[in-house]
């Protein structure tokens, strides 16, 4: 019977986990080698390690992070039972398992919604008043500084294409943000400007000045948005050409407590996360007092934890499988997540559950920036922290 049909049916209180072990334990095979369980992971094609006892433990973060069953576990105990008269666990069915709810203030997000636009664009001129304007140049003269990151940051915002936007510039116009009436085939010329990354590379940094007081703790993180072009590649792997839509990353650090983006690179598609670890927290730095910094694995390496350390911080960064104790920093917060890996590991996942930037952008704009040209999507990315 399907899995989905049977809890309809009996409307069973499993718990989630034992509910895809019992999936597990269905479909896949399970088997015992090297003195361990090896379970097939059910979303990719990963395995992991399982032992069972007084004391069974898997390879898997969930186990690492809770240190209670996992699904692994509980697939591999139901094998154990069904296949080699083993004892099974005792799972109880009394109702559907409900997803939590939380409360919502309806009236006050209703005002929210319906004035954000307004407030967005009041903010934005603030924000942009007092920019120094770009230097004269031969034929048609640029817009006011002003102007052009104005419309820049609000076609970001606006999500619309080029054409249905120019409804927005002319309202703008009217309410007094822009200096003049402005085509918006210019926005896109702007955005393809270099002189304007230190520009909006500076108002991220000037957008986040006003919560210097309340952030501490940072958390870095990055995304992938792909483009319209495609492109090809060889597959090492599997020896085979392969080919998809190229993309760009956007690496960003939030404040954990309000979400304030702080500061942001844009690399391309083949660029690491540890590498751009340095720059994003030097330049939150300069303003903030970094205390703590959760980050995933990507970003482990001794010059990121020293850094932090030299600020005077905690770099919560947890270690790979194959790390190993070393000195200074790197040798203390390896004992420190050995020895204490629940309480390391809550941190991290307090931290990296915080951090919406990058997932909000892909949730305003999607996994894809629609820009049919090269150099805009940097700007155009650069944009979206601005326009939060």
């Amino acid at each position: 019977m399907n899995l989905r049909i049977a809890r309809r049916k009996f409307r069973c209180n499993m718990d989630m986990r034992e509910l895809k072990a019992l999936e597990i334990a269905a479909r896949v095979k399970v088997v015992f080698e090297g003195g361990a369980w090896v379970v097939p992971s059910q979303t990719t094609s990963a395995k992991y390690r399982v032992t069972l006892g007084a004391r069974p433990s898997c390879s898997c973060d969930d186990f690492s992070l809770r240190q209670q069953p996992c699904k692994h576990i509980i697939a591999a105990r139901l094998v154990c039972a069904r296949d080699h008269n083993g004892k099974a666990p005792e799972i109880t069915a009394d109702a559907v398992p409900t997803r939590p709810t939380y409360p919502q203030n309806w009236p006050l997000y209703d005002q929210a919604q319906q004035t954000e636009k307004d407030r967005f664009q009041m903010l934005l001129s603030d924000l942009c008043r007092g920019l120094a304007n770009p230097p004269p140049k031969c034929g048609r003269q640029w817009k006011p500084m002003a102007d052009m990151v104005f419309a820049c940051a609000y076609k970001v915002y606006s999500t619309f294409s080029l054409r249905r936007f120019q409804c927005d510039l002319n309202e703008a116009t009217k309410q007094g943000y822009l200096s003049g009436p402005m085509h918006a085939v210019r926005t896109g010329a702007y955005l393809q400007c270099d002189f304007l990354t230190p520009v909006l590379q500076a108002l991220i940094v000037r957008s986040s000045l006003p919560l210097k007081t309340v952030e501490s703790v940072f958390a870095p993180d990055s995304t992938g948005f792909s483009t319209s072009r495609f492109v090809r590649w060889y597959d090492e792997k599997y020896g085979v050409e392969r080919s998809g839509k190229d993309w760009v990353k956007a690496h960003a650090i939030c404040g954990v407590k309000t979400h304030i983006v702080t500061a942001v690179e844009i690399a391309g598609r083949d660029a690491g996360d540890c590498p751009l670890f340095k720059p994003l927290v030097e330049k939150t730095a300069e303003h903030f007092a970094v205390q703590e910094v959760p980050a995933d694995k990507a970003y482990l390496s001794h010059d990121n934890l020293e850094q932090i350390a030299a600020l005077g911080g905690t770099a919560f960064v947890p270690f790979k499988c194959n790390s190993s104790a070393g000195d200074g920093i790197w040798g203390k917060m390896y004992h420190y997540f050995q020895f204490r890996r629940e309480e390391f590991l809550k941190r991290v996942q307090h931290g990296q559950g915080q951090v919406p930037g990058s997932r909000s952008e892909q949730d305003r704009h999607g996994h894809e920036e629609r820009s049919a040209l090269q150099v805009p999507l940097p700007q155009h990315l650069r944009g979206s922290p601005v326009a939060r």
